[in-house]
């Protein structure tokens, strides 16, 4: 898994330090010693440390390397906007060149030695960056910008060269953006604008483009991070600056892939803490995408399910499209916390309000239904063969006139009212004027949310561009999709951070009883067979059937009878992977000739087979109950994950999971089972009694301990099927499967 530069710690060497008490702190986590109180039973960071970025963005001296005034130099262009900048932010700039004596009238000094001061900035304008940056690590300068590209974006050989500058990086003590970055840190931001803003992340420039645009909307852009390559300075250490920054509303991000999934969890647990909301659009859904991400930037993409939980264990919104993208972060940006959760929608057409409700419905959004008293008052102004119990639908005319007003306040002071939305289609002067003009004046009048869908293709007219853009209360949307996305991810985020806990806190720190025993029984390298896997679930306290290992058919006729019939028998080996379909599973076995029968025939399989057994397992027959499957796994971003289904002999055909990155609590673990498709199974289908829920998430729970504290040791664990009884009866892993790393 590529790492953080700064300070990376293998497991191993994290577990080993952890297990021993009373040991010295180890190397630093982003600039912070590490304890143990900072790392998790598996040796995994809880902690990082907060870069101080103030002096990147706002620095009071720059050095330009490489700086350029010729005629027709792309340095030259670059040099230009860098001196506008500078003078915008108040900051020194001191070009650096080895030939000329001066560059657009500011005297050069030759080397970066020759500075005449300590730079908080220096801007690196040449190929390759990595002499310079040994330079500035010794003139002492605090960050640097490397624009160069031809590093890990390129394969294997710009790898390792970009490996070459992050230790020199690393060594300097300098903090670096890049390679393969650009301008845009650097961009024009107006100053005019006021109230929270959108802080920006991308690694691509040119994608962040429609959110920069904003500001020509009214809508205030803070910071852009173009992060490129991140052999240093990476996502997660902007997204944990940002979140600290008062002026900043919402994180709005782009994301190829991420250098460190651990990093970037803990940054979004930061904004989840300070309620600061989070909109990113993460390419790699598809496997074209995820290549092509790949070869972008360098950097991993990760399964997509995978990143898809941990963005939404940590509240982070997910976003297909960047016009999704600026329409989302503007509106959590500026809205106030909701006052309920209540949508109304409130227009001029009957067709109108029942698509939007429609479509509102099936997002998830809550349509309440109006009291009658509400209708009662609405129907004042609105004539009685109209609907207005939600949609309200007010026929046009009353728009016009003083009516509008009286509508709109009406609706707006119900209690389960917490969003307005007011689609319009089209144009429809000059009742649509006086109907914006209204929604303005109510806005701002109100602290609960007023949305208008402006449909117009054009996007000329003086009720968008003069009325519902010159309103920072009103927010306003060219499609219904859009307004949808972002009411639903305000009322999410609003709901998400009222409960939040951070699983930081109370991530395990110091080993279980139970991790002793695993250890014992892991096998680097090789799969465990049934029963040893068996007995590793038995160590963390899952329970099993009652079961005994034999090798020879008295032994199982012996074992049957202290099992108690009817049995299921099971041949046993490290290397079997699939019984089932090599016939080596009998189940519902009730007699001592039948055991005997099944003896010889699964041991004459496995010769057949050439499958190496350890013995013959003689089981419990439990059969009562729903089928799940809780499994864990390796991924290369995050490390280890735990996954619930719908489990048996279809779970590769369903496919009904729900993943989580530990660690998680309680919450988290039902809420997985929340996500699956099949969950109605779960509460009792066809007469059958509700399943025994607190078991299952019990199990959950204890398999995300065994993963933590086992850590990269375990690649892969499959609970399947766990058989979940009736409600109060537990449950009962029926076969598992262990490959050890």
């Amino acid at each position: 898994m590529l790492g953080s530069t700064h300070g990376t710690l293998t497991t191993d060497s994290r577990r080993a330090r952890v297990i021993a008490c009373g040991e010295q702190p180890g190397p630093a986590v982003h600039g912070r010693p590490a304890d143990v109180d900072d790392l998790d039973v598996g040796g995994r960071p809880l902690y990082t440390d907060v870069p101080d970025l103030d002096r990147f963005f706002r620095p009071e001296s720059v050095a330009v390397i490489g700086a350029s005034d010729a005629e027709g130099r792309p340095n030259t262009g670059v040099t230009r906007q860098l001196l506008d900048w500078a003078e915008r932010v108040g900051a020194r700039l001191h070009p650096v060149h080895p030939t000329r004596p001066a560059v657009f009238g500011i005297p050069c000094v030759t080397s970066v030695a020759d500075l005449p001061e300590q730079v908080d900035l220096a801007v690196l304008l040449v190929a390759d960056p990595l002499p310079v940056i040994e330079q500035l690590g010794e003139a002492k300068v605090k960050f640097a910008v490397v624009f160069a590209s031809g590093f890990a974006e390129t394969g294997e050989e710009g790898a390792a060269a970009q490996e070459r500058l992050a230790a020199a990086v690393a060594d300097s003590g300098m903090r670096l953006l890049g390679p393969n970055t650009n301008l845009n840190a650097f961009s024009s931001f107006r100053e005019d604008l006021e109230g929270p803003g959108i802080a920006l992340i991308t690694q691509s420039g040119h994608q962040g483009r429609p959110v920069h645009a904003l500001q020509e909307l009214g809508i205030r852009l803070t910071h852009w991070a173009p992060t490129g390559n991140e052999a240093d300075l990476e996502t997660a250490d902007f997204l944990s600056w940002f979140a600290e920054r008062p002026e900043v509303g919402a994180i709005a991000c782009y994301l190829e892939g991420l250098k460190d999934g651990r990093s970037f969890l803990l940054a979004a647990d930061r904004a989840a803490r300070r309620k600061v909301p989070v909109v990113a659009v993460k390419v790699g859904r598809t496997e074209t995408g995820a290549r092509t991400a790949a070869s972008h930037t360098g950097k991993l993409t990760g399964a997509d399910a995978v990143v898809d939980a941990a963005m939404r264990q940590y509240g982070v919104i997910r976003v297909d499209g960047l016009d999704e993208l600026q329409d989302t972060a503007a509106l959590l940006a500026r809205a106030k916390p909701p006052r309920a959760e209540g949508v109304v929608v409130y227009s001029i057409s009957g067709g109108t309000g029942a698509h939007f409700a429609d479509l509102a419905t099936e997002a998830g959004l809550r349509l309440p239904a109006l009291s009658e008293a509400k209708q009662a008052e609405l129907h004042q102004w609105i004539p009685e063969f109209l609907s207005v119990a939600n949609p309200v639908d007010n026929g046009g005319h009353p728009v016009g006139d003083w009516r509008g007003r009286k509508i709109i306040d009406a609706i707006l002071a119900d209690p389960s009212v917490g969003v307005l939305i007011c689609p319009v289609t089209g144009p429809f002067p000059p009742l649509s004027d006086r109907l914006v003009r209204d929604l303005v004046d109510a806005a701002e009048q109100t602290d609960k949310l007023v949305c208008v869908v402006w449909g117009s293709p054009v996007g000329t007219e003086a009720a968008y561009r003069e009325v519902l853009l010159g309103s920072s209360r009103v927010a306003t949307f060219r499609t219904v999709g859009n307004c949808i996305t972002a009411v639903r991810a305000w009322l999410d985020h609003h709901r998400f951070v009222s409960g939040y806990r951070s699983p930081f806190d109370e991530a395990p720190r110091t080993p279980s009883p139970s991790f002793r025993k695993a250890q014992a029984l892991m096998r680097p390298g090789q799969q465990l067979s049934e029963h040893a896997a068996k007995q590793l679930l038995r160590a963390y306290g899952i329970r099993v059937p009652r079961e005994q290992l034999v090798t020879s058919a008295a032994a199982a006729v012996r074992a049957a009878g202290q099992v108690g019939y009817p049995v299921v028998m099971k041949a046993s080996g490290a290397r079997i992977a699939h019984k089932t379909e090599l016939g080596l599973v009998k189940i519902g076995l009730t007699s001592a000739s039948q055991v005997r029968d099944a003896y010889r025939e699964l041991t004459d399989i496995a010769r057949y087979e050439d499958v190496s057994l350890d013995g013959v397992l003689v089981c419990q027959m439990v059969e009562r109950g729903v089928e799940m499957v809780v499994g864990a796994a390796h991924d290369e971003l995050f490390g280890p994950t735990v996954t619930v289904g719908l489990g048996g002999v279809l779970v590769e055909v369903l496919r009904d999971t729900a993943v989580r990155v530990p660690p998680f609590g309680e919450g988290q673990a039902r809420d997985m089972l929340a996500d699956l498709r099949g969950r109605a199974l779960l509460d009792g289908v066809r007469g059958r009694p509700p399943a025994d829920l607190d078991a299952l998430v019990e199990v959950v729970l204890r398999v995300q301990r065994m993963v933590m504290e086992l850590g990269d040791e375990l690649a892969e664990l499959d609970i399947n099927p766990l058989m979940v009884l009736p409600r109060g009866q537990g449950a009962v892993a029926l076969d598992a499967l262990v490959v050890c790393r």
